[in-house]
């Protein structure tokens, strides 16, 4: 007669500690795998968030034109582009294709909300819209999480007669040549060094700029 023998208690425990062996690899290759996925994700947002950044200076504030907001006879006359260390207002155009197309005043500001400074961009029309035609404005957050943020214009001054790097464009009749635009974020990231020609009274391109050591803009503007 056959006897039919069932598994012994010691091998159980080593089948049972061999499958908890295999769930506890399974599921660290899991969590490692995720957090792959995630730091992954993070790092192509990061590096999408300083590419916007980027393009936003170089489509816009490269097409910057000069500008008079002399159609309000009871405002007084001024030019369009004035630039602080932080600050930064500027014309220029929205393509035809654009939901909002033509001449955009477009200011640029460093705030601070929840104790998180930001880089806010404030979109209106420049010239006086036509009797009865909708008036919006859109502001938008450039970027968050600003550790510094500083701007710099080179051209003329005034007291001095040279072309020099000043911290202020204010009251001039004229766009500056270049601005530099200097960014940091609070998580260590940075917007690498931008110098930005202006399309209008720069005599040479940002194509131009970009084999220019930052220490030798001075002579090449000049």
């Amino acid at each position: 007669m056959n006897k039919s023998h069932g598994f012994t208690l010691i091998e159980v425990l080593i089948g049972m500690t061999l499958l908890s062996l295999m769930v506890v690899l399974l599921f660290s290759s899991l969590t490692i795998g995720a957090k792959s996925w995630e730091q992954g994700e993070k790092k192509i947002a990061d590096v999408n968030e300083i590419a916007v950044v980027q393009q936003f200076f170089n489509h816009h504030l490269a097409h910057a034109t000069p500008q008079w907001n002399d159609f309000e006879p009871e405002k007084d006359r001024l030019f369009s582009f004035q630039g602080k260390k932080e600050t930064l207002q500027f014309v220029a155009a929205f393509p035809a294709s654009a939901e909002r197309a033509g001449l955009q005043l477009f200011l640029l500001e460093l705030k601070e909300k929840d104790k998180q400074r930001f880089i806010s961009v404030t979109l209106t029309p420049f010239f006086p819209l036509a009797e009865g035609a909708e008036w919006f404005q859109d502001d938008v957050e450039l970027v968050r999480g600003v550790q510094n943020f500083e701007l710099a214009y080179f051209g003329l001054n005034d007291e001095t007669g040279e072309f020099v790097w000043q911290s202020e464009w204010l009251n001039k009749e004229q766009q500056p040549r270049l601005v530099k635009i200097l960014l940091e974020l609070d998580d260590g990231r940075y917007l690498p060094e931008m110098i930005v020609a202006l399309n209008v009274d720069s005599p040479y391109s940002n194509a131009d700029l970009e084999s220019v050591p930052t220490e030798d803009v001075e002579d090449v503007a000049q």
